[in-house]
């Protein structure tokens, strides 16, 4: 059943073309990820969609009578409306019956037994239950707390919320996992792939676009592509496409210069005789001219000198009322490393950046900081520019060039052009800018002071994936330190050589590896948990029989020599596993494989990833038995 059909659609601002002559449908079912880089109109699109704003040609059309939820990017609310408000605002009216019954809930009155009724009637008590689950997933309470308190990311959780509640029949998001936390966003994966949504998004989540779409539309030099797949099969067939046109464009430049030299060598006097063959050739000039290319942003700076010195966290602790974020917290940072932080929103992630760089005091202890290091924060809060200033002025107010190092300096221009900014948009003002364009801007800032320590607060919001990827190589070879913070776990699996895991109420955990390993470890500690959970006598056991395995329980039980030999034989095979997980992750992601090697490399994949975890559990059996 289609749900959306879109026919012709163009949209240009000025002289600046973002898409012409665009089609597409989404049927029942079907989850959409829509790809574009920064500014080429896939906030504009939606917005079409949506009728907030016009299109310059094409057609829109809906089933009739669809329910349509829609997360913006940046959602505002009317400050004086209250948690609860916000979440149950829906037209639905098993919404309203369950938004009445809570309400009179918090203040019971004689109208109560009527909501119950309702809920009765509408049979939505399951229904209350999924909203109870996705209010407590995102973290939110207190529904009486007026919106205008909350914090931009705990409004765009709202928001979420409020989209999912309303259960629509067609779900758009636009950038869903911004604010989340990695849990957060691994609830939603789960709860987007169970049930049979249709979704159309836009999100640079490269795990959460491979696990959740089943089709990926970019927009690409103002055309629209269709990709039926996830997001791995997207960058293989990307990558053909390009290929394939790149080859036939220099057929036709062959072919350019062949009638070239006709069009030279052609006497004048012939010339009205072959004028079909003339008009050809301007349009094979034309095209000759065109060429598809990848246009990266390049990222290259120096980075300051830095001593073997960093800094020490010297028992600092950290509290607000009575929740603790740190208590007598010690870390010695070594030199180059490059550390990621993880938790739940409000563990103190944010609150412990802002201590390491001095903008708000400890409690007690101290940061003790080498005199070579040269911070340089990207926050979250830090995206402050005068909007009338133009771009270039901005950067220039910072320096007016650039020290690459090694005796290379770029002038403010030239360093800009490698953040993808042209000439006529450097001359632009900042009030023009996308959301991603002035992320990108503010990275520019950033990284023009040549700093040695990089701590980054949610860096990945609002960039766009290829932004990502070359943001992702310059830290990865980044002479320096780095500090993550970050809800994008491809980006922090990417970056990072280990975790901080914070847990809240100053309970934080130094975990050697990257947020992978972490969730991969965590499954398997939890999976011997409930093996050992399982194994605890029940009170229903007799008196006698405990008296009888009193003894066992009271002496180890050692391993047999075959179990002895079979430990010892399992961490070889995880090594060598590990190894060949690692090999087939780069294969994968190479774009150089055939459809049937890529599905053969895949399957192979998934039983080494089966394997491992299978080992990995009678590993730790046997080490609990062995310790």
């Amino acid at each position: 059943m289609v749900f959306l059909q879109v026919e012709s659609l163009t949209k240009s601002f000025g002289d600046k073309l973002l898409f012409e002559n665009i089609s597409f449908g989404i049927d029942q079912g079907q989850r959409v990820a829509l790809i574009a880089r920064n500014g080429a109109g896939k906030t504009t699109l939606l917005n079409i969609l949506l009728n907030n704003e016009p299109c310059d040609a094409g057609s829109v059309t809906y089933r009739r009578n669809l329910r349509i939820g829609y997360l913006p990017q940046n959602p505002v609310f009317t400050p004086d409306i209250t948690v609860g408000k916000a979440c149950f605002a829906s037209d639905s009216e098993i919404v309203r019956a369950i938004a009445r019954y809570e309400q009179l809930l918090a203040a019971p009155n004689d109208e109560l037994q009527t909501a119950l009724s309702e809920m009765d009637r509408l049979q939505a008590w399951d229904y209350e239950v999924r909203i109870k689950q996705i209010l407590g997933k995102l973290d939110i309470h207190h529904l009486d707390k007026p919106v205008a308190q909350l914090s931009g990311g705990q409004q765009k959780r709202l928001a979420l919320a409020n989209t999912l509640i309303s259960n629509p029949d067609l779900l758009i998001l636009d950038e869903p996992t911004n604010h989340l936390d990695l849990q957060m966003v691994e609830w939603m994966e789960s709860l987007l792939c169970q049930q049979n949504i249709t979704l159309l998004m836009v999100t640079h989540d490269r795990y959460f676009l491979d696990r959740i779409c089943t089709d990926i539309f970019e927009i690409d030099q103002q055309k629209l592509f269709h990709y039926k797949g996830n997001y791995a099969y997207y960058l293989e067939k990307r990558a053909q496409r390009i290929d394939s046109y790149n080859a036939e464009m220099a057929r036709t430049q062959n072919l350019y210069r062949r009638e070239l030299d006709w069009m030279r060598r052609m006497p004048q006097a012939r010339a009205t005789k072959a004028q079909s063959r003339i008009d050809a050739f301007q349009r094979i000039e034309e095209r000759a001219s065109q060429r598809m290319t990848d246009k990266q942003m390049s990222l290259s700076v120096k980075a300051a000198y830095l001593g073997s010195k960093i800094f020490e966290a010297q028992y600092v602790s950290k509290s607000f009322d009575d929740y603790k974020i740190l208590d007598n917290f010690y870390y010695n940072f070594s030199r180059y490393e490059k550390l990621g932080i993880i938790g739940k929103n409000g563990t103190g992630k944010t609150t412990f950046l802002k201590l390491l760089t001095g903008e708000i005091p400890p409690d007690s202890g101290r940061f003790d900081i080498g005199d070579t290091v040269v911070f340089a924060c990207y926050s979250q809060s830090g995206l402050a520019f005068d909007e009338r200033m133009k771009v270039i002025d901005v950067v220039r107010d910072i320096a007016e060039e650039v020290d690459l190092g090694g005796g290379r300096k770029l002038s403010v221009s030239q360093f800009l052009n490698h953040f993808l900014f042209p000439p006529e948009k450097q001359h632009d003002y900042v009030a023009n800018l996308c959301g991603g364009e002035r992320r990108r801007l503010y990275l520019c800032t950033v990284l023009m002071r040549n700093p040695n320590f990089l701590i980054l607060d949610e860096p990945t919001n609002d960039l766009d994936i290829a932004t990502l990827n070359v943001l992702e190589d310059y830290l990865v070879n980044f002479k320096g330190c780095v500090i993550v913070v970050s809800h994008d776990r491809f980006f922090m699996d990417r970056v990072v050589d280990h975790l901080l895991v914070f847990e809240g109420d100053a309970i934080i955990k130094d975990f050697p590896g990257n947020y992978t390993d972490y969730r991969q470890w965590q499954e398997l500690a939890e999976d011997v948990d409930r093996k050992q959970k399982t194994a605890i006598p029940t009170e229903k056991t007799s008196k006698s029989a405990e008296r009888q395995k009193a003894p066992r329980t009271n002496s180890k039980i050692k391993l047999s020599f075959n179990e002895q030999r079979e430990f010892d034989r399992l961490e070889t095979e995880i090594e060598t596993l590990e190894n060949e997980k690692q090999h087939l992750e780069t294969l994968l992601s190479s774009g150089t494989l055939e459809n049937e090697q890529l599905l053969r490399q895949s399957q192979r994949f998934a039983e080494v990833m089966k394997l491992i975890d299978q080992k990995s559990a009678r590993w730790f059996e046997l080490d609990e038995r062995n310790s």
